[in-house]
């Protein structure tokens, strides 16, 4: 989603796994559980797609810009064994009008940050989520980029594009949302959960 959303592109696969070993246990930590609908938004090369259909039993949609990303995204699932309901290649603002069911779980990782239009991109996504869904926001702190050390190189967005959990709350609450619970992810990192209102 890079060409779209400044500073979201998708880094090396080693500094993620650096950063978060067992994808799994996050994402179960944000509430994905294993009668879930999901939609893993702006999915980049699948770290967190995989892992998501195995929870979930393949019941994930996936998508992002980068036709690339994509593919790479794909080849992983079918590496590790797991199917997906379908790869979408669009922009995530286009989703509400591809995604044929109401979804129960919307990821969107490391992205939020660099969307121009927040509750605009919030409200796409509650038009895909049932109601009492769930919506979570996977960001960087906001601690000036330095301290963001990953393998020895300092990592992730411009300081100035980092939010702050209330900021991410206040974008967010502005599509018809309210805040679930925040989820620390070490040891840069944030789970903002929120659940589409009625």
């Amino acid at each position: 989603m890079a060409s779209m959303f400044p500073a979201t592109s998708m880094p090396d696969r080693d500094w993620w796994a650096a950063l978060w070993p067992d994808p799994a246990s996050l994402l179960r930590a944000l509430g994905v559980k294993a009668d879930m609908t999901t939609l893993d938004l702006c999915c980049g090369d699948g770290y967190f797609t995989a892992p998501l259909a195995r929870i979930v039993g393949g019941r994930v949609y996936a998508l992002d810009s980068d036709a690339d990303m994509i593919a790479q995204a794909r080849c992983e699932a079918e590496q590790q064994g797991v199917p997906v309901l379908r790869w979408i290649t669009a922009d995530a603002r286009d989703v509400a009008a591809l995604i044929p069911e109401p979804v129960d779980f919307v990821l969107l990782a490391n992205t939020f940050h660099g969307v121009p239009n927040k509750p605009a991109l919030a409200r796409v996504v509650a038009k895909v989520l049932r109601l009492g869904g769930l919506f979570a926001i996977v960001n960087w702190h906001p601690r000036p980029r330095e301290e963001t050390t990953v393998l020895g190189l300092t990592r992730g967005p411009a300081t100035e594009l980092r939010m702050s959990p209330a900021s991410v709350q206040e974008a967010v609450e502005l599509a018809g949302f309210s805040l679930s619970r925040l989820v620390d992810l070490p040891p840069y990192h944030y789970g903002a959960v929120f659940e589409r209102a009625a």
